[in-house]
């Protein structure tokens, strides 16, 4: 049988996430943060610690089978790679900052200056796009201080919280792009059967922390109205409790919704209510 190959972070905000991804998956390894190659023992996978700047050439060149990097760098590489699953952390966005009280206000008003980046390929594209002709000034490392050396008269950096550029005396002026952790694979690899077995055991923990599980009590006269509030994956499971004429109602609630339908719960004679976290769902 095959072995895939799955390339992730080394070292970086995505890694700790990746790993904790593929153990709730079920795969048994050791996080080697002194050695490139982990081989899983449950599982014929070898999980490659790499640079994520290097992860989308080596998934395209097929020296990994699959990846997990943020589309920022995937865009910016401009590899030729499948999108396999978007997996909910790593979000961030790829903005244009501008010192406080600049006289930049609008997008043209970029034209003639200088713009210091670590993205000069994304950002190339994002002022062809809004007929913008500037500087681009590729800087590896930190480039919030571009400005206040005198370097440039913007920079276009990621984004989490804004406190860096806050802290640099910049304010975010333009959205170029939104990012997040991809699962990447080589063309036609969403093919292999182990590769869609993976994106199952992926999905399925994805879809998990999604939900809540909720166990109820109700009389039976008010259980036409929980039901309609509670649709479950396919639909709520009931069962007959000892005490007349009461069931107990199982089903599952989206993260999103949790509270909202918790007050609608009690409102319709909901009681005795136990939320428990889902390990996974598997459809």
């Amino acid at each position: 049988m095959k072995t895939l190959k799955i390339a992730i972070q080394k070292s970086g905000r995505l890694n700790e996430k990746s790993v904790e991804l593929l153990e709730h998956c079920g795969l048994t390894f050791e996080n080697y943060k002194s050695s490139l190659i982990s081989p899983v023992s449950n599982f014929p996978l070898e999980i490659l610690f790499l640079r994520d700047d290097d992860i989308p050439e080596y998934v395209q060149d097929g020296i990994a089978d699959l990846g997990i990097v943020g589309e920022n760098v995937i865009n910016e590489t401009e590899a030729e790679v499948s999108y396999l699953q978007k997996l909910g952390f790593g979000k961030c966005s790829l903005k244009i900052a501008v010192p406080n009280n600049n006289s930049i206000q609008e997008l043209s008003h970029l034209n003639g200056k200088a713009i210091a980046t670590t993205y000069p390929v994304i950002l190339g594209k994002f002022l062809k796009e809004n007929n913008i002709k500037a500087d681009i000034r590729t800087i590896s490392g930190s480039v919030e201080i571009s400005p206040g050396l005198g370097l440039s008269d913007a920079i276009c950096d990621l984004v989490s919280t804004g406190g860096t550029l806050k802290s640099n005396g910049l304010v975010a002026f333009s959205h170029v792009m939104s990012s997040e952790a991809v699962l990447i694979g080589t063309k036609g690899s969403e093919n292999s059967e182990l590769v869609k077995e993976l994106i199952q055991r992926v999905q399925s923990v994805l879809r998990a922390k999604e939900t809540k599980y909720v166990v109820l009590n109700v009389n039976k006269d008010n259980l036409p109205a929980i039901i309609k509030l509670l649709p479950g994956v396919k639909s709520p499971s009931v069962v007959p409790l000892a005490e007349a004429n009461w069931v107990a109602v199982h089903t599952v609630i989206p993260e999103h919704d949790f509270w909202g339908k918790i007050s609608q719960l009690k409102q319709a004679g909901a009681e005795g209510i136990v939320v428990m976290p889902i390990e996974k769902i598997i459809l």
